[in-house]
């Protein structure tokens, strides 16, 4: 009797008396922050927005990089709607496989593809992303996912082993239905990009593009010097 009566205490001094204990799930890892400093070594970026910025700052940011089969694509903007990438064989919208995260309504980040008839983007069933992620925090719309390198022929998935411009595009969304993009004139790849090689590009936005050519350059300074000299 005695060494019952121990063994019961020994049980509950070992027990929170809320019954057995049941496992837990392991906690979910958060979406792996986009590193910038990668950027023109081990894999390609482009930037547009301020200068310096990075891929929390940047108006947009986009990078890819290959892993074997396939190549991995990261993607912010400054909306709380959608931010995309397009595929084109030219600087125009028209004809183009696109690739875009789109903030729903329910918080989460969908990967969706596209193809763009005319300056229409219509939502194609035959998604080859995979290993998709993303997050919308702070205005941000981030995600991660991969598609492979080469597809069978089809015209609205093109072959990333060839290259292509990239458009560049980002705005609002409604019930988790991508709207008009938020600028007039999206920016674009100066050249056709090349997954198998790794720039890190940057695009001043238009806040910054006033300034930056050589011919206002010149004119800033001649104008100074006039200021400075006094007219005649």
């Amino acid at each position: 009797y005695l060494f019952l009566v121990l063994v019961f205490y020994l049980v509950m001094a070992f027990s929170d008396y809320t019954g057995y204990p049941f496992p837990t799930a392991p906690p979910v890892d958060p979406f792996a922050k986009i590193r910038v400093d990668d950027c023109g070594k081990t894999k390609g970026c482009f930037r547009y927005g301020k200068p310096g910025c990075n891929a929390e700052t940047c108006d947009y940011f986009l990078s890819y990089r290959r892993i074997g089969a396939d190549v991995e694509f990261e993607l912010s903007a400054d909306t709380d709607g959608w931010v995309a990438v397009g595929f084109s064989s030219d600087k125009k919208m028209g004809g183009d496989d696109v690739m875009a995260c789109v903030h729903d309504d329910n918080g989460r980040v969908r990967i969706q593809h596209f193809y763009n008839v005319g300056q229409w983007a219509k939502e194609i069933q035959r998604n080859p992303a995979r290993d998709e992620e993303g997050v919308f925090e702070n205005n941000r719309v981030t995600c991660r996912f991969k598609r492979p390198v080469y597809v069978p022929r089809e015209e609205t998935i093109v072959d990333l082993h060839l290259s292509w411009y990239y458009l560049f595009a980002w705005g609002p969304a409604i019930q988790g239905s991508i709207t008009r993009h938020d600028i007039d004139s999206p920016p674009v790849s100066e050249r056709v990009v090349s997954i198998y090689k790794y720039e890190d590009i940057f695009m001043p936005s238009a806040a910054y593009q006033t300034f930056s050519s050589p011919f206002c350059l010149l004119l800033i300074v001649a104008l100074t010097f006039y200021l400075l000299m006094g007219t005649p």
